[in-house]
């Protein structure tokens, strides 16, 4: 668990509209204030990357998931509540969020962390977080804290300290979406 000190530190970066490198319950990750689009604007740039492929929101719980999507189905409830590996869901509409974090279709992806760190950041914070690995685009996303570029670490405004001598092998996380006939399609394993 995050200490005062980092903890107060990072939420000030985050209501600032600033930019965190952060360890999540997956990879290494850039996070931000999900609800401040000229924040995610920046992790856009620092990225390189498209800004039409919209970023992952982390949540705390599904109390937080339900302030910022239309409908969770009863099967992806279920599946949240016992799926083993980070799961990411898409879910059709996104609510009380800036259009810069949905797709073209309206859809948003939604994960609920399972890491401690990540919780206690998000329920400190309040909201919801960007989060996308730490790499440019198109470049491999790093395993641990010691393949994240030294421009990717410039480019934040905060750098988390912890489980940075970590050198497990992460993996992003499992993606699904409820599909037109209400099953679940993989679109990430």
């Amino acid at each position: 668990m995050l200490d005062t000190v980092h903890l107060n530190e990072i939420i000030k970066t985050l209501e600032e509209g600033g930019l965190i490198l952060l360890p999540t319950d997956t990879i290494w990750g850039i996070s931000c204030d999900a609800t401040r689009p000229e924040a995610i604007e920046k992790i856009y740039t620092l990225k390189q990357r498209a800004k039409d492929n919209p970023f992952i929101l982390l949540v705390d719980s599904i109390k937080m998931l339900k302030q910022y999507t239309l409908r969770i189905h009863p099967r992806i409830e279920t599946l949240l509540g016992y799926h083993k590996r980070p799961l990411t869901v898409i879910y059709d509409k996104g609510t009380n969020l800036p259009s810069i974090t949905l797709a073209n279709n309206e859809s948003v992806a939604i994960r609920i962390v399972q890491d401690e760190l990540c919780r206690q950041i998000i329920q400190t914070f309040g909201k919801p977080i960007v989060s996308t690995s730490a790499n440019i685009s198109k470049e491999p996303f790093p395993n641990n804290f010691g393949e994240v570029s030294s421009k990717i670490i410039q480019g934040v405004d905060y750098v988390v300290p912890y489980r940075q001598l970590e050198k497990s092998l992460n993996r992003p996380s499992v993606i699904v979406r409820l599909n037109q006939q209400e099953e679940l399609d993989f679109i990430r394993e």
